[in-house]
């Protein structure tokens, strides 16, 4: 059973009360001190101030948790545009899912039908209920059962007295549950999301959607949605927290580049935005929170998606993976002559048919992480024993193996740092101390207040030894709003006790710093070079010079050391020519010493190698097909073979695979069906030892699958 909330009509006095403060521009600071509230509208103490992540904090975590993936969008179809296949995946398996959805969604208040030219009434509560019968169509499908389904629909009670319509259903052992938030697009005197979370003293009305059981318009300040969100998490208890992009792109708006949705400057919409940068607050006030109260953390991960950048890079969904995809948004789209039973309308009519696939926007065509890289990032310890390093609560982590093989790890052990994204960089330098690179959310205070991002490490004090304090190295570019567009860390460390970190910069370019064999480290310097998408490649050669690669428009942009200790500068690639890539690209090194490069052509499911081994043309792998983030390592044979690079990387239908060669005779070995990944996994390749492929399972706790054979036929 999903749990359930009784409202409660003592909520209101208080509830009102702590608007009137907030709108007077007090802050929730001033709103704590209200007396006579309690911390969710009750009568009886102080309201709590609002708490974000400590970075010192590093208490342990909760226990005994039961998957769940919890989606926060802003529109009714950004899930299926957007976090699709991710989300059916996970749905599939197993997982429930709660989608929240912040909007009303009633954007002009017009269903248009694609090529009807027939006048259509303005009618925004009727859209807003045609796109939430949409939701409950695609979702339906989703479940495997009839999209005219009949959902159990019920009223939610949340904080400061606000309702919300919430709607259930589950089918097969399958459970899914969509909350609308109903938050108009465009408020009383066109007050939109952006102002609600940057503007003090903002407040934004509700739709009351045609035939909802929410009949009564809500009223929502900038603490009130952050409260909402941070109760649903508490209420709800994920494991797993699927969120928008909180800075996104910048955006240059030409005749090749229409602004089209977008907003201003930027490669995404304007609701987008503030509703990640809202849910990104939430969690951080929900951790905060729940520690402070249980004294445990709560343990999720966390995986934010690109909404319009989608529309602006090469499409990385393959054939087959796309079509999946579009069958959900095409059940949301309905049409205007279904029978649904809903009076209001069977769908977001503009999205009906094969939209999805004729659209120049190509929204569907892709699906891209804001935060790409692996988790968790395993490495070994001087046992034996795989060492995983992650992001769980927000909080960096460790877990370590229980014996060296068992592939069972004991609790995890709290790094602090947070609030984190999920991006983690883990290198070992000469010395044997570990060093941790990852990207926080420094600031996320809203209202005027800062929102500031960093790059920040911690350092090991000696051999599998304890940790140092966590130290800030800012960004490359100077400014909160640059800042905030800091891609993910990515560091190698070099023979001359060197460690090297690299770091897309909002310019879309490369930048770097460098820690000296002093252990100082250098300021920033940027790389040249032109556009990439993040999710940097790096690698040693045989001569152990430093290699990065990354994805452009154009194809793979390259940065290299012309020798050892050198500085690294761009090229164009020498001996490593193909196509334009579709996702970042796998380096390896190859037996000879030369470096290969792996990855598809826009929206191909077939991988080829790139190299001096593999010609002009390049070498196919063609049963090596799937989708998403491709990894690669230089390792022994299965059976005493010589050394040669092993792939890793996920079906059509996300299941994960391994193949041992790039032969065209190589054949993969696939995970169980029961290995169940959030995000990419990672390939772990010691020196001598067997390869591992580490995950992070829906539950936020990490697996380990090691191939017994990869067989060449």
């Amino acid at each position: 059973m999903w749990p359930t909330v009784n409202d409660t009509a003592r909520r209101e006095s208080c509830a009102a009360t702590r608007r009137q403060v907030l709108a007077g521009g007090l802050g929730a600071l001033a709103a704590a001190m209200v007396a006579g509230c309690g911390t969710n509208g009750r009568p009886g103490g102080p309201v709590a101030p609002v708490h974000a992540v400590d970075p010192q904090a590093t208490g342990s975590f909760a226990a005994g948790r039961k998957s769940l993936l919890l989606q926060v969008i802003a529109h009714p179809d950004d899930d299926l545009f957007f976090m699709n296949p991710e989300c059916r995946r996970l749905l599939s398996s197993g997982v429930p899912v709660v989608t929240v959805v912040v909007t009303a969604g009633e954007s002009s208040g017009r269903n248009r039908v694609p090529h009807e030219l027939a006048p259509v009434a303005r009618n925004k509560p009727g859209y807003s209920a045609a796109r939430q019968q949409g939701m409950r169509q695609a979702y339906a499908e989703m479940l495997g059962v009839d999209r005219f389904t009949r959902w159990q629909r019920t009223v939610l009670a949340l904080p400061h007295g606000v309702r919300a319509e919430t709607d259930g259903l589950a089918a097969g052992g399958r459970r899914a549950r969509l909350i609308f938030l109903n938050i108009a697009m465009r408020s009383e005197g066109g007050v939109r999301l952006p102002a609600l979370w940057d503007v003090p003293g903002t407040v934004m009305r509700t739709v009351v959607a045609t035939a909802s059981l929410v009949s009564q318009v809500h009223t929502y300040d900038h603490q009130t949605l952050v409260d909402v969100l941070a109760w649903l998490m508490g209420h709800y208890r994920p494991t797993v927290i699927h969120t928008m992009d909180p800075d996104p792109d910048y955006q240059v708006h030409d005749a090749t580049h229409p602004k089209g949705s977008d907003q201003r400057h930027f490669s995404d919409h304007r609701d987008h935005t503030p509703t990640a940068l809202f849910t990104w607050k939430a969690i951080s006030q929900w951790v905060a929170d729940a520690t402070r109260r249980g004294g445990r953390a709560p343990g999720f991960t966390t995986v934010a998606f690109r909404g319009y950048y989608n529309q602006r890079w090469p499409h990385n969904l393959p054939p087959a993976v796309l079509e999946d995809k579009v069958r959900y948004i095409a059940a949301y789209g309905g049409g205007a002559r279904w029978e649904c039973g809903d009076p209001a309308g069977c769908g977001d009519y503009s999205q009906s048919g094969t939209h999805a696939l004729t659209s120049r926007k190509g929204w569907a065509r892709s699906t891209h992480p804001r935060y790409p890289g692996a988790l968790p990032v395993p490495t070994t310890d001087r046992s034996g024993r795989i060492v995983a390093y992650g992001v769980l609560g927000t909080q960096a982590v460790r877990w370590r193996e229980t014996d060296p093989g068992s592939g069972r790890f004991g609790a995890p052990r709290n790094l602090g740092g947070g609030p984190l994204a999920p991006a983690l960089s883990v290198v070992t330098d000469t010395a044997g101390r570990q060093l941790l690179f990852a990207l926080r959310f420094s600031a996320l205070d809203g209202q005027g207040g800062p929102n500031t991002r960093e790059i920040v490490v911690r350092e090991q004090r000696g051999t599998d030894g304890q940790f140092g304090p966590w130290r800030g190295l800012g960004t490359p570019d100077a400014g909160a709003a640059r800042g905030r567009r800091a891609g993910c860390p990515v560091a190698v460390a070099t023979a001359d006790h060197r460690v090297h970190l690299f770091v897309r910069t909002a310019a879309k370019g490369l930048a770097t710093r460098i820690r000296g064999a002093s252990g100082r480290w250098g300021p920033w310097h940027r790389l040249g070079g032109r556009e990439i998408q993040d999710g940097l490649s790096v690698v040693l050669d045989g001569a152990g010079r430093i290699h990065v690669y990354a994805a452009g428009h154009d194809g793979v942009h390259h940065w290299a050391q012309e020798r050892p200790g050198g500085p690294v500068t761009f090229r164009r690639p020498s001996g490593v020519r193909g196509p334009v890539p579709d996702d970042p690209p796998a380096a390896v090194r190859e037996a000879s010493g030369r470096t290969a490069l792996i990855y598809r052509a826009p929206a191909a499911a077939t991988p080829y190698v790139y190299g001096a081994s593999a010609g002009a043309a390049g070498t196919p792998l063609p049963h090596f097909t799937g989708y998403g983030l491709l990894t690669a390592h230089l390792a022994a044979g299965p059976d005493g073979e010589k050394a040669a690079p092993v792939l890793l990387g996920l079906t059509d239908g996300g299941r994960v695979q391994v193949q041992y060669g790039t032969s065209a005779d190589a054949r993969p070995v696939t995970a169980p069906a029961r290995t169940v990944t959030v995000g990419a996994p990672a390939l772990l390749a010691p020196h001598g030892g067997p390869v591992s492929v580490v995950g992070m399972s829906p539950d936020a706790t990490p697996w380990v699958w090691r191939p017994q054979t990869t067989p060449r036929a």
